[in-house]
């Protein structure tokens, strides 16, 4: 018994150190390929190929090392986890080679930029995933050598593994990241892998002595070991129930969002409930298997098919309450899409031990070509969700075709006696089914209540855009979030740093395009003008804005760049007089920092003219994390200014290595040619360009002044300060 909890332990530390690998190696993925939908993919893909392959080549191998080698399997998994250890100084050293190599390559939008990316995060991260995967058939191996007659050791390590899995997703995104960054959290996960080493080390000296005077025992291979391969109805479900949950996670993420937000803590929740549901899954099941009332296969299948449509049906918009304050019904609709998942995974955490431990019998063999099939669907299904049925069909849609396998399993799995034994099951799903294809039917992609006809709704890999509204109520939704509309600020992001200059510009770049009302303000002055936008389908959507957008686009002093913003700043040689950006709301968005951080600051100034200047806006939010930005700004750049928006809210930042004059309101306004002054004033009635920058100049705060009790804080690629903050919020300090 105390041996079995020592293992439990080692297992859930395995777990815990698993989940935190991937939550760190996707954000550092996301930094140096893009915040986009196929990165998440990829590296999801990529993980679980790594988990396949371990699994099982480990499963058809440990026999005949141990067997050679006269040593017990836990040596082996001893040496896996210290190999996995060196994945959290690899991996960053590994994705920087592959971030550079890249830049030469197009657009990341482009067929050869998305290939190669995939490519080199595969070859980064597949190394310690595939030392990962090896784990269970080892620890299998090792508890058959202390037991032949263990025949459900599998869903015993599933199980540890889970809840470790559940706790490092939540630890990692709420503690140590905030705490101790990046690398030092990864050099935390490191620590721990070398304990469990040691640890297991301890286990194979053990074994040492008890295996000294025995004789080495070649088994062949029989039928026990073979059982998982002829089991086919198991192995399609295996595949089946691998290849949904990995892309019904996909386009969780993606459909979420407009009630869980950006913020990385919306996704570790998410990711937290999806592993709580399959904790709490597999613990059912290992106490139905001690009182011996597992479940059947056909009952979970049905349920199974019940559960995957409650994601449509509970996040119907008519279900929403619209007569409760705002952030109580924010609050609800969370819960409601969190706890719309939980039957399904509940029932996946259930269903993929049980059927393991059925088809394995303890066989680390058995069991590792199980598991390894399990998660070959696991490979295919993100890659399916995110290139293939997110941009053809939208959200809702491909969460009904992820449903459909469990209804064809239900329906033609069991044969004819399904229905007839399982006919409250039939009715549920009937009647779910009917109410899924009405939502479909009936709402747009995001579930935010517009109705058909009332917006324009864009897909692609990256993301799903929604255009509405009219005249000066028109809005930009990206994913369900809204980004920007129509105001006269985001045209003070252009004129007000062009006209800051002290020569006439010729150059500038717009990074973050939103709806083009910087980029058009640009075009306005005559000169050179760039934009770069991450999501495709963005750049479609200016003539809904604007009714002059095409004769805009085709002018050929101006372009339209479909890639990230920091990755444009290094890999083009071009210099400009003004950068001006305006990053993506909230300020705690997942993946902003890089638009805050001193990294993408040096990034600028290399891309700066003499004189140059940096535009950088940052609307309201919680003081602490402004002042983490300026503390950035002004350790980047010698010269910082700072401006109250002419509306009363938010900031302008102008940052640049020269003295930045402020001219009169007289002066600042007979530097904009006609054009741009009659673009400036558009949307305002007073007509007047100088009374109209007036207002910003006479707003000007001291920026020094304004971090001087702020200490030391600031935004760094390995620190991301505005992004964690529970843990300040907690403290109070934020």
């Amino acid at each position: 018994m105390k041996q079995r909890r020592l293992l439990f332990a080692l297992f859930f530390l395995s777990g815990f150190c698993g989940l935190l690998y991937q939550v760190v190696w996707l954000r550092m993925c996301f930094a140096s390929f893009g915040v986009i939908t196929p990165v998440l993919s990829v590296v999801i893909s990529v993980f679980m190929f790594g988990l396949f392959t371990g699994s099982w080549l480990a499963g058809r191998l440990v026999e005949s090392l141990t067997a050679k080698t006269r040593l017990s399997a836990v040596w082996f998994y001893a040496l896996a986890e210290l190999l996995i250890g060196v994945g959290a100084f690899a991996v960053p050293y590994l994705l920087g080679l592959g971030e550079r190599a890249l830049l030469p390559v197009g657009q990341s939008d482009s067929a050869a930029y998305l290939l190669w990316s995939a490519l080199i995060i595969a070859g980064s991260i597949f190394p310690w995933c595939f030392f990962m995967g090896t784990t269970f058939p080892l620890m299998m191996a090792y508890i058959k050598e202390q037991s032949k007659e263990e025949t459900a050791s599998f869903s015993f390590l599933y199980l540890a593994n889970v809840i470790g899995a559940m706790t490092g997703t939540l630890v990692t995104a709420v503690v140590l990241i905030e705490l101790l960054g990046f690398t030092n959290t990864l050099r935390f996960a490191a620590a721990v892998n070398l304990i469990i080493a040691i640890r297991a080390g301890f286990l194979g000296f053990g074994s040492l002595r008890n295996r000294a005077d025995q004789p080495v025992v070649r088994t062949k291979p029989s039928a026990e070991q073979g059982i998982g391969r002829r089991n086919r109805p198991a192995m399609i479900i295996l595949f089946v129930t691998g290849f949904t949950s990995m892309a019904m996670e996909v386009v969780w993420t993606r459909a979420f969002t407009v009630v869980l937000k950006t913020q990385v803590y919306s996704f570790a929740f998410l990711l937290f409930t999806y592993l709580l549901a399959t904790w709490i899954g597999s613990l059912i099941y290992r106490k139905h298997l001690t009182r011996q009332t597992v479940l059947s296969t056909g009952q979970l299948i049905a349920w199974l098919a019940i559960a995957a449509l409650l994601p449509i049906a509970l996040n119907d918009p008519r279900l929403h309450l619209h007569t409760v304050p705002p952030l109580f019904g924010n609050v609800l609709r969370g819960l409601a899409a969190l706890v719309s998942i939980f039957p399904f995974c509940a029932l996946l955490g259930y269903l993929t031990p049980k059927l393991i431990d059925e088809t394995s019998q303890g066989n680390p063999e058995a069991a590792g070509f199980s598991y390894a099939v399990n998660i070959f669907g696991c490979i295919v299904g993100p890659l399916v969700a995110s290139y293939l049925m997110l941009p053809a069909v939208g959200l809702k849609v491909s969460l009904l075709l992820l449903a459909a396998p469990y209804m064809l399993l239900y329906l033609f799995g069991s044969a004819t006696h399904a229905l007839r034994a399982h006919r409250k099951e039939a009715s549920v799903l009937a009647l779910l089914v009917l109410a899924s294809a009405m939502v479909v039917r009936t709402y747009e992609d995001q579930g935010i209540g517009y109705r058909p006809g009332e917006n324009q709704v864009r897909r692609d890999h990256t993301a799903t855009i929604v255009s509405f509204g009219s005249g000066m109520g028109k809005m930009l939704l990206v994913n369900g979030v809204g980004i920007t509309n129509l105001t006269s600020i985001t045209k003070m992001m252009a004129h007000l740093p062009l006209a800051m200059l002290g020569h006439k510009p010729t150059s500038a770049l717009d990074i973050c395009f939103g709806m083009g009302t910087t980029f058009r303000s640009l075009m306005s002055w005559g000169i050179n003008a760039t934009a770069v936008e991450l999501v495709p389908s963005v750049k479609e959507a200016f003539p809904y804005y604007f009714d002059d957008a095409r004769e805009v686009m085709s002018r050929p002093n101006g372009k339209i760049v479909i890639d990230d913003g920091r990755r444009f700043l290094r890999r083009t040689q071009e210099t400009f007089d003004v950068i001006t950006l305006d990053p993506p709301p909230p300020v705690e968005a997942a993946g902003s920092s890089l638009l805050y951080s001193n990294e993408f600051y040096a990034a600028v100034k290399a891309r700066l003219k003499a004189g140059g200047i940096l535009q950088q806006w940052m609307p309201n939010t919680k003081g602490r994390t402004v002042q983490a930005v300026v503390n950035s700004l002004l350790e980047s750049f010698s010269y910082v200014k700072m401006y109250v928006s002419h509306e009363g809210w938010g900031h302008h930042f102008l940052a640049s290595m020269s003295p930045i004059e402020t001219p009169s309101p007289e002066v600042l306004a007979s530097r904009l040619p006609e054009l741009a002054k009659a673009d400036l004033v558009e949307w305002v009635k007073e007509k007047d360009p100088k009374t109209f920058l007036g207002l910003v100049l006479g707003s000007e705060e001291d920026p020094h002044a304004f971090v001087r009790d702020a200490g030391s804080i600031h935004i760094t690629d390995d620190g991301p300060y505005n992004e964690y903050y529970v843990m300040r919020e907690i403290a109070g300090a934020r």
